[in-house]
């Protein structure tokens, strides 16, 4: 783990500045992309088990 941590430490000092920018920019957004893909997981549970609700509602008024 150190070893990987070394070589990333390594690989951003031979960068530029524009480079090294756009690393520190990409690093803050990272937390705001997993929040936005738990939204999209919940939401996307939510729906399926909307859609579950209305399959079984319809499933039960075509039986009788």
């Amino acid at each position: 783990m150190t070893y990987h941590r070394l070589q990333i430490l390594e690989s951003l000092s031979n960068l530029d500045s524009q480079q090294a920018e756009k690393v520190l920019e990409y690093i803050k957004g990272l937390p705001l992309k997993a929040r936005d893909e738990e939204k999209y997981r919940m939401f996307k549970h939510q729906a399926m088990n909307e859609i579950r609700m209305a399959l079984t509602n319809e499933q039960l008024k075509a039986t009788f």
